[in-house]
């Protein structure tokens, strides 16, 4: 039994090294390690249990403020089916509760994951913390996250962490790093960490001259003679029971197939599209989405960075202050709405969109039965799902302004956002400040629509997102530099 666990734990292996290889797809390899978690499950009972099962233990962890989980469930599949024990304990989680569970389980690592730009700020808290307590030396960590770099990690995190810390690019190279770390620990002959990734500054030819102060204009140059459409309706409005069919057709599904799915070009055909319709089916047949939205307009004016929102009596009722460029055009959010010197007013759009609850319960219920490769489908469609609701609303708001008349025909020209105005969230480039989601709560009271806000300004259910619609057509993505 033993010499068939270890040639599972072999053919675990070699599925790594073939995904590292870009030679298998993900879904295969959770299809392979559900297999390996059914075999080890008929084989475990009739194994002699001792201290030394496990080749090593790791606590996971999503940190304080992230709900976001995917990524880090994708390791614990990975290490769990690789012979590591694996303490996952679960998403939004302090140092306190992590050092805990590391305490508890006698941890040889801590991993901490997450995807905000906000959680490597939190990471860095964290490392020092370890530093502080002494704990350092003890718990080598790895990190992972759509908002890290390597250089970050390996360089500006390493010189700060009195332990080793390291970044994993996906699951596979967290595998090898645990790998490596186990074999340092125990002494293994030869065994050493990768080398330190080194930083790559590019140098500038010319460097770009400071501007004198006189000749830093105030604003951008974008137009201020602009028409201001008129809504249907002031105030806000709230939309239940719509139906999947209404907004699945804009399902962006390059993204999902490659992005979320982890879908070669080879495989869409025989395995993306078939797996969408059974999926499309299911979530009808098992009323596994509840689409709903909350969306309003308000009057506004702009002064300087501020956005200004009135009330029906035109007195200021909240404000939002956006970065400015310091180079290029000088663009800032603000600049796309009529001033308060103009004395007219204009007009902004909110909106929150949800596909509920019940869809992140079901992923959940799959993850806990080892259902790898339906986890990983159903929790990215969802996901994809709640930013097509989100893009189908964005234009039934166009054309709410009549400033829809020239969308693209094809859902290729809207992806590409060939139409007037922009739909903007909280957290990306033109307005950085998580904290402003706050206010968009505050005017749209989206817990109508069984959305909440959380402390650390997160949207629960996940598959929820907020915007802000500015119709002006100049508006466009832009990026100030500012970061939070």
């Amino acid at each position: 039994l033993d010499i068939v666990n270890d040639t599972l734990l072999e053919g675990m292996k070699v599925v790594g090294e073939l995904f590292g290889s870009g030679q298998m797809q993900l879904p295969f390899v959770l299809q392979s390690a559900e297999v390996m978690k059914t075999a080890v499950a008929h084989l475990e009972p009739h194994m002699e249990k001792t201290d030394a099962d496990g080749k090593g233990t790791i606590v996971l962890a999503t940190v304080r403020g992230d709900v976001h989980d995917i990524g880090k469930n994708l390791v614990d599949i990975i290490l769990s089916n690789n012979g590591y024990n694996v303490a996952n304990i679960g998403i939004k989680q302090p140092v306190s509760a992590i050092l805990e569970a590391a305490e508890q389980h006698k941890a040889d690592v801590i991993g901490m994951s997450g995807l905000l730009v906000k959680s490597t700020v939190i990471m860095k808290e964290n490392l020092e913390e370890l530093n502080t307590r002494g704990l350092a030396e003890r718990y080598p960590v790895i990190l992972g996250g759509a908002a890290l770099t390597r250089a970050y990690v390996e360089q500006d995190l390493h010189e700060i962490y009195q332990g080793e810390v390291r970044y994993a690019r996906d699951a596979f190279e967290g595998l090898r790093l645990m790998d490596t770390l186990m074999a340092v620990k125990r002494g293994v002959p030869g065994a050493e960490l990768p080398p330190l990734k080194q930083r790559r500054v590019a140098r500038r030819s010319v460097p770009l001259p400071d501007l004198p102060e006189q000749d830093v204009p105030a604003r951008s140059d974008v137009a201020a003679d602009n028409a201001v459409p008129t809504p249907p309706f002031w105030g806000t409005r709230v939309v239940k029971g719509i139906p999947l069919k209404d907004y699945a057709s804009w399902l962006d599904e390059a993204a999902l197939f490659k992005g979320q799915w982890g879908l070669g070009r080879e495989t869409i055909e025989t395995e993306g599209r078939p797996r969408l319709r059974m999926w499309l089916d299911r979530m009808r047949t098992e009323n596994l989405l509840e689409a709903a939205v909350v969306h309003g307009y308000f009057r506004c004016v702009s002064k300087g960075e501020d956005l200004i929102i009135l009330d029906e009596n035109g007195s200021e009722r909240t404000r939002f202050t956006f970065p400015r460029q310091e180079r290029t055009r000088r663009l800032c959010l603000a600049d796309y709405f009529r001033s308060a010197e103009s004395g007219e007013t204009d007009v902004i759009g909110f909106q929150v969109v949800t596909v509920g609850n019940r869809i992140g319960e079901a992923t959940a219920k799959l993850f806990e039965a080892d259902s790898y490769r339906d986890y990983l489908e159903l929790h990215g469609l969802s996901v994809q799902l709640a930013e097509a609701l989100a893009e189908y609303w964005h234009a039934r708001v166009r054309a709410e302004l009549g400033i829809g008349s020239d969308d693209p025909a094809d859902l290729g020209g809207m992806l590409r956002t060939e139409y007037q105005g922009r739909r903007y969230s909280f957290g990306y480039p033109a307005c950085p400040d998580l904290e402003d989601r706050a206010k968009i709560a505050d005017l749209l009271r989206p817990e109508r629509i069984g959305v909440q806000l959380s402390e650390e300004f997160q949207l629960h259910p996940e598959q929820s997102t907020d915007a802000m619609v500015v119709h002006h057509p100049e508006a466009t993505y832009f990026n100030t530099g500012v970061r939070r």
